[in-house]
């Protein structure tokens, strides 16, 4: 387990592999890189080699908090200086400034209930050597267990001729996530662990739920190293899985608080 390489020799090789100057997004890595400098976040990464210097990748991360795509972008632009193009819901989009902000970095609009356009502009980003940012669990996971995943990523996989790389994070969730309000205190000196497993290949001939139950599978095997390795003790926190000794919800109860959130939200939008 190794921190974000700064040695020199890293740093011309990163500078090496850049590609193309983006004030827009490097001034939003540079205020990420501040602000978890100030939180004095201790990261602890296995695997950042599997990330490739250059040409097209998909990057299915696990999603038990708020700030893992800001996390997940950090390392790996510490790691090669390489841009994440994440796939974001519509809604983000649409509003003016953070709208404005996200097509400036090139990241992708996604409509949930009509995808096909996020779909093949994913697709071309990948063709053209991008790495592409992908939630499969669709939404956060509140029982900090891996969710079922949607086929999206193996699909992009697949059709761009990329590698699939899985990729879980864990104490990401302390900072903040959703139903639990973190304190201004808490956010200082989390422990966030990351691990970039090995890059898995899917073709067009392959069976995507097949391989999506694959990833599914490799996806919380990390997560559960992650947790098994964490530093802290995480016996009746919050933030530890129900199987952990956590007092997370169990992936059940998460489920019906889901359906839950859903059903009061169609409410509010027919008024």
């Amino acid at each position: 387990m190794t921190r974000p390489s700064r040695s020199p020799e890293r740093k011309r090789q990163r500078d090496h592999t850049a590609s193309g100057f983006e004030p827009v997004y490097s001034s939003a890595v540079a205020l990420g890189r501040a602000l978890f400098g100030f939180w004095r976040l201790k990261p602890a990464v296995v695997g950042i080699e599997n990330v490739p210097d250059h040409g097209g990748a998909v990057l299915a991360m696990t999603h038990f908090g708020y700030f893992e795509f800001a996390l997940v972008e950090w390392v790996t632009f510490l790691h090669n200086r390489r841009r994440i193009r994440f796939m974001a819901k519509r809604e983000a989009f649409d509003k003016p400034l953070v709208g404005g902000l996200l097509r400036s970095m090139k990241h992708i609009s996604v409509d949930r209930k009509a995808g096909a356009a996020a779909y093949v502009d994913a697709v071309a980003a990948l063709k053209r050597g991008e790495l592409i940012g992908v939630f499969p669990e669709a939404g956060v996971s509140a029982s900090m267990t891996v969710r079922e995943l949607k086929t999206g990523a193996a699909r992009l996989a697949a059709e761009a001729g990329v590698p699939l790389i899985p990729v879980s994070v864990w104490g990401g969730q302390r900072l903040m996530t959703k139903g639990h309000k973190t304190s201004f205190l808490e956010r200082f000196g989390v422990d966030i662990s990351f691990t970039f497993g090995s890059p898995i290949a899917v073709t067009s001939e392959d069976d995507v739920v097949r391989a999506t139950t694959a990833l599914r599978d490799k996806l919380q095997q990390m997560v559960d190293q992650e947790q098994q390795d964490y530093p802290v003790d995480g016996t009746g926190m919050w933030w530890q899985p129900q199987n952990r000794g956590g007092t997370a919800p169990t992936p059940e109860e998460a489920a019906a608080s889901e359906v839950e959130r859903a059903r009061r939200r169609e409410i509010r939008n027919k008024r």
